[in-house]
């Protein structure tokens, strides 16, 4: 239910992921009848640089009420999408993993695909939902974590020096 693309920053992981948004949607909008080439939808954010009640929302303390996080408004504005459209939605998380917001993660990867929040409420993602994450390394990721994800080991030694000088070039 999820991927993980993992290797250095400068290694490609973002192009891998962008050259496969953009095949999968020219190719629904050319018509082919496989059921997965259907557009895509990303939808980047870096958890790592907001707190975890940013992230997946918190009671506040003067009022009581509960206000969502990043990764809630996300998770329910595609839920809402995937009940309009079978359009592919792909949450990626773009930095370091941290032990305390992948482990949240984990009810989302696994066969329940359920984001559980602090206030008790469930949200049940949709088969057009996937989580992605854009990582340098698993160090501090459980067992738990990485056994619910497909990894992709992107290493920059694999593309040489030729797309860092074509890309120089082409921002001249």
């Amino acid at each position: 239910h999820g991927v993980m693309l993992v290797g250095p920053t400068g290694g490609g992981k973002t192009t891998c992921y962008e050259v496969l948004q953009d095949a999968l949607t020219k190719l629904a909008e050319a018509g082919d009848p496989n059921p997965w080439y259907k557009p895509v939808h990303t939808y980047v954010m870096n958890p790592k640089a907001v707190s975890m009640g940013e992230l997946y929302g918190e009671v506040s303390l003067a009022t009581g009420e509960w206000t969502d996080g990043l990764m809630s408004t996300r998770v329910r504005h595609c839920v809402n999408e995937g009940n309009k459209t079978e359009d592919h939605q792909w949450i990626m998380c773009d930095g370091p993993v941290d032990a305390l917001w992948i482990e949240n993660m984990n009810t989302v990867l696994d066969d329940n695909k359920m984001l559980c929040l602090a206030n008790s409420e469930r949200i049940k993602l949709s088969p057009y939902i996937h989580m992605c994450f854009e990582v340098q390394d698993l160090a501090v990721a459980s067992p738990a974590t990485v056994s619910r994800c497909g990894m992709v080991f992107v290493d920059p030694k694999d593309m040489g020096w030729l797309p860092f000088y074509q890309r120089w070039i082409r921002d001249l």
